[in-house]
């Protein structure tokens, strides 16, 4: 019975990575969303920067644990990306708001995440401050960036190291960049079309990024894990709070339009709690 109950939290355990993996992968390609921000939320920030910054450390015990994470990151990818895609482009109020509803149902898991090792009002304040100050920098950026860069090998590679450092740096959209130099659009379809032409340079900047930048910021969650969890705290609510649709959207709405918002922001809301509870069931110490 105890071995059945130990297999079944296991399966339990896998199925919720694979589903994290998927949140994280499809926020990676959204305008607006981060995936090291989600990754904070659903509780895998930390620990794939830990295994990042040292790979040699128990490193079939990590990748066995991560495995489900990047199947659902991949699918994500490669198949959310058609339905968001769609959703976005035909019903982008219905599909932000049920996204932000998600988040916000994580944030009190995050909160407790960015406490667990002590908090002080200065980091409370910190993290109101980082929310104003990235919501304002994010709404200056999106009415101000527009530029034209050639598509090449080079162009490429940078756009990988773009689009993770959205991970690295959790809050930062590396899609909004992509916009803001016209590579969004023909990263998106190379993906669609499994272009390797894009996808191999886009590969090797991400895996460059990540792989540069992720030592420091395990270092800098070693001296100083509360500040640094608690700007995050701040990033990741000014970046769900960028994504709200704007005016114009709303526009022909109905009663039963406003109601289907309420309601679909409701269920992501209710799916967020639920993952944020998983988490603490399923939480598991892999170093």
């Amino acid at each position: 019975m105890e071995k059945e109950q130990q297999k079944s939290q296991n399966i339990g355990d896998w199925l919720l990575r694979v589903v994290k993996g998927m949140m994280i992968g499809s926020g990676a390609i959204l305008p607006g969303v981060s995936g090291g921000a989600l990754a904070a939320v659903f509780g895998l920030y930390e620990p794939i920067i830990t295994f990042l910054s040292n790979m040699t450390h128990n490193f079939m015990k990590h990748v066995l644990y991560f495995l489900p994470v990047g199947v659902g990151a991949l699918l994500g990818v490669f198949v959310l990306a058609y339905p968001l895609d769609y959703g976005l482009q035909h019903y982008p109020v219905l599909v932000l708001w049920a996204f932000i509803g998600a988040i916000v149902g994580t944030l009190p898991s995050l909160y407790r995440e960015a406490g667990k090792n002590g908090r002080k009002t200065g980091h409370i304040v910190l993290a109101v401050v980082t929310a104003i100050l990235m919501f304002l920098f994010l709404f200056w950026a999106d009415a101000n960036f527009n530029v034209q860069v050639e598509q090449n090998f080079f162009t490429w590679l940078m756009a990988g190291g773009i689009f993770a450092s959205g991970f690295v740096v959790p809050g930062l959209s590396p899609s909004n960049f992509l916009i803001y130099m016209n590579l969004y659009q023909p990263l998106t379809e190379g993906i669609r079309q499994l272009n390797f032409g894009i996808l191999i340079p886009v590969g090797i900047g991400a895996v460059l990024c990540v792989l540069l930048f992720s030592k420091a910021v395990r270092r800098l969650m070693d001296v100083a894990y509360a500040t640094i969890f608690h700007i995050i705290l701040g990033v990741v609510v000014a970046s769900t709070a960028i994504i709200a649709p704007p005016a114009e959207l709303y526009n022909g709405l109905g009663f039963l339009d406003y109601a289907l918002v309420a309601l679909l922001f409701l269920a992501g809301l209710a799916i967020g709690l639920w993952m944020g509870r998983l988490e603490d069931t399923y939480k598991t110490d892999i170093d």
